[in-house]
């Protein structure tokens, strides 16, 4: 009998788990709610571009063009590179668009029975002869309901974009007492081009927020505006933004995404030597950040504007913080087109916003709240059951417990793909998918729930110790390679992709180093 699989969401991740998917001759049936694919991207700002060098964005059996020569393509480009991707592998059969999974019910087992299991999903096989997954699928065209049932579910709903952030405020201190517009970026990003510069045009503009899209709508704004209504950005924490990816003249990559790198930093499940050796090095991990943030200072005149972080820049890349400043920001910032404040705090009044410790307010007419999204609760709103919902959200002082960043132990027959961050999530999440092919292919056999869970504390405690606040963004950023090995050591690959020890130590990892051989 041939297994049925819901993939719900056809970004990056849900095409490639499609794809390998359909390699093991299973039956993939992939809901979108968009009419394409494609996820955040569909979605990004009009002058978004890669954060990620292009080596390191790539699928590992496709090519990216010839023609396309940028190292830092635009969000045009990376659409129609996707979109060749799942035309290649004749994808887009197997997605439905326009349907919204409202959510999922399992059924099969009781609650009491699913919480004494000591295997996943009772018998620590992916699949089971009395357990399904019921998916309640709405059609966003006829507006009509319909109910599927499938073996597996693989949620693919990524944690940038569906449910935005909005900070909480005091009672007629939040956007109802503003009486200019406020707006998630989210909304500004679903504008077209000519909506989002009348938005803006002719007027003072607050972003709120200081990661990507928060940069990239300012200087939207400053090509707008310019000098005559500059846009200010309120922001709590200043970052460590690169200018490029060579400080000094010095790649990155032979830095930061090599093992010799990791041999730095204390690893989830180490042992003895591996620890020691990471305690030793703390010399040289200081020297790394310090040469980083040296050139980054220089470059972007960090002092002048009173924005040098006070964390490292180990902590930044640990938490998966780290993005391209855009082109002349702090030229903008010089001339005057865009001031910084920072603000711990801010509420709203009727002509703008309050920061705290301040007597006069900023004065506004537009507010844009780049604040992030809820992706914990756009998880937990998937389920039907309050047992499910509390076992994906897990405690409130850990990140989502998920086993090898996939799988919830104590949830049968799903996994979550796409969630945990890296630094490059095309790449993490094609390996993911790779493994859980596996995985249904009955190639390996996951360990016991205890087994799990105390593995799945280990990777939180280091999530603690090096994302420090940002813990709950489960960041793999300074870890990918040795994470990827474990995921190979699970499918019964060498983890060992080099050829050569000097290579295998010193040369950057990425996408192209896990084609099959």
């Amino acid at each position: 009998m041939e297994r049925k699989i819901g993939i719900i969401g056809a970004g990056v991740s849900g095409l490639l788990a499609c794809k390998y998917i359909l390699s093991k001759g299973f039956h993939p049936i992939v809901f979108e709610s968009q009419s394409s694919i494609g996820g955040v991207w569909t979605k990004a700002l009009e002058t978004t571009k890669f954060q990620t060098p292009k080596p390191f964005y790539q699928f590992s059996d496709f090519a990216w063009p010839s023609s396309v020569t940028e190292y830092f393509p635009d969000k045009h480009v990376v659409l129609n590179y996707v979109e060749a991707y799942a035309k290649h592998f004749h994808l887009l059969n197997h997605i439905k668009f326009n349907t919204k999974v409202a959510g999922i019910e399992y059924e099969g087992s009781r609650d009491e029975e699913i919480q004494s299991w000591s295997l996943w999903g009772g018998t620590g096989e992916p699949f089971s002869s009395r357990g399904k997954w019921k998916l309640i699928v709405e059609d966003l065209n006829t507006l009509s309901t319909e109910i599927y049932q499938v073996d597996f579910v693989i949620f693919c709903v990524g944690r940038f974009s569906g449910l935005p952030n909005i900070p909480e405020f005091p009672p007629n201190k939040g956007p109802e007492a503003f009486h200019g517009k406020v707006i998630h970026s989210m909304e500004y990003a679903a504008m077209d081009d000519e909506k989002a510069a009348e938005f803006i045009k002719g007027k003072r503009v607050i972003v709120v927020g200081f990661q990507k899209s928060a940069l990239d709508i300012a200087m939207e704004c400053c090509s707008a505006n310019g000098v005559e209504n500059p846009c200010t950005v309120l922001y709590r924490t200043a970052h460590w933004h690169l200018p490029d990816y060579l400080p000094w003249g010095f790649s990155l990559a032979y830095m930061y995404l090599n093992r010799f790198s990791e041999l730095m930093v204390h690893k989830p499940g180490e042992g003895f030597l591996l620890g020691l050796l990471a305690t030793i090095l703390t010399p040289l991990r200081w020297a790394y950040s310090k040469f980083v943030e040296s050139d980054i200072k220089r470059k972007l005149h960090l002092a002048k504007h009173g924005m040098v972080p006070t964390h490292s820049f180990l902590h930044e890349i640990s938490s998966c913080l780290t993005s391209t400043v855009p082109e002349k920001f702090y030229d903008k910032v010089e001339d005057g087109e865009i001031k910084l404040k920072k603000a711990p705090s801010f509420s709203f009044c009727d002509n703008g916003v309050m920061v705290e410790d301040e007597t006069a307010p900023i004065e506004a007419e537009v507010v844009i709240l780049a604040t992030g999204f809820k992706g914990e609760k756009k998880l937990k709103d998937m389920f039907v059951s309050q047992t499910f919902q509390n076992f994906i959200v897990g405690s409130p002082d850990a990140a989502t417990p998920l086993y090898r960043e996939c799988i919830q132990p104590r949830i049968p027959q799903l996994a979550v793909i796409g969630y945990s961050e890296s630094i490059a999530n095309l790449y993490t999440s094609e390996i993911r998918c790779r493994w859980l092919a596996e995985l249904l292919d009955g190639t390996f056999k996951l360990p016991s729930i205890e087994e799990m869970e105390k593995d799945v504390r280990k990777w939180d405690e280091y999530l603690k110790q090096y994302s420090g606040g940002y813990y709950r963004r489960k960041c793999i950023g300074a870890l990918h390679v040795w994470y990827n090995d474990q995921l190979c050591k699970d499918m019964g690959w060498n983890p060992r992709r080099k050829k050569g020890l000097l290579a295998e130590f010193f040369e950057p990892y990425g996408p192209l180093d896990y084609v099959p051989s």
